[in-house]
């Protein structure tokens, strides 16, 4: 809950009045982050509004349908898109990998559910090593410093994307998602899961880096601070930790 709030706070994510569309793939950090969100709703300083979404993309092996169900018993709106994004891929990708495809798919599918329904707001349960991961691609591959944003305006200026995880490790929400109990999908893309990716390599290289410099996530969240606020929405304060 410390570093949500501090990342909420940091980037002026959440304002009064808002209304937020939080996509679920399934996954320990989407499940986690919507039960940190409906938790805070019931105590911050400012009154908001959360709904979920997932989207299913029709992928082999992929069955996100039991949220209906676990979503119905939390008292909050949800919505449920269908499209297969995997047979349509192979129809239309190109050079890009299948899962830069279907993200922008999905994205795609989130803005058009956000908008139908008045949403104004969209979070996404990116965390600390989802960014490190980006960064450190970023630069391998490209030869870019670039990294995800916490908080920025999409192209059309008509919603908000926020990423209340941005200082939060893959291992608390394993943690939290295991300590709660909640009903995780363990591949929430198989499709994915079935090749090895730069992602995954980028991973593995930073756990190993991270045994031997103890402070390796602290150095890199420093590092990327400001490609996170770059072309997005200015932060209110910062943390130097």
């Amino acid at each position: 809950m410390r570093p949500v709030g501090r990342a909420i706070v940091d980037y002026d994510m959440i304002r009064d009045g808002d209304r937020i569309l939080l996509g679920v793939s399934g996954g320990k950090d989407s499940l986690s982050l919507l039960h940190i969100l409906k938790h805070l709703a019931t105590y911050a300083p400012v009154k908001f509004e959360l709904a979920a979404l997932t989207v299913d993309p029709e992928v082999e092996g992929f069955e996100p349908s039991h949220l209906k169900r676990y979503m119905a018993k939390l008292d909050i709106p949800y919505f449920y898109e269908e499209y297969p994004i995997e047979e349509q891929a192979q129809k239309s990708m190109k050079k890009d990998s299948f899962c830069s495809f279907c993200s922008r798919m999905k994205r795609g599918m989130m803005y058009s559910t956000a908008r139908r329904e008045g949403y104004n707001v969209l979070a996404l349960a990116q965390h600390l090593d989802d960014l490190a991961e980006s960064f450190m691609m970023s630069a391998f591959h490209q030869g870019q410093l670039r990294t995800m944003k916490a908080h920025y305006l999409n192209d059309d200026g008509d919603i908000r994307i926020i990423r209340p995880l941005v200082y939060v490790r893959e291992r608390q929400t394993a943690d939290f998602a295991n300590a709660a109990t909640l009903p995780v999908i363990p591949d929430s893309c198989p499709a994915c899961f079935a090749m090895p990716t730069q992602r995954e390599h980028m991973k593995t290289l930073l756990q190993a880096e991270e045994r031997q410099t103890k402070h390796l996530y602290k150095n890199l969240l420093s590092a990327m601070r400001p490609l996170m606020l770059e072309g997005g929405i200015p932060a209110k304060t910062e943390h130097h930790e």
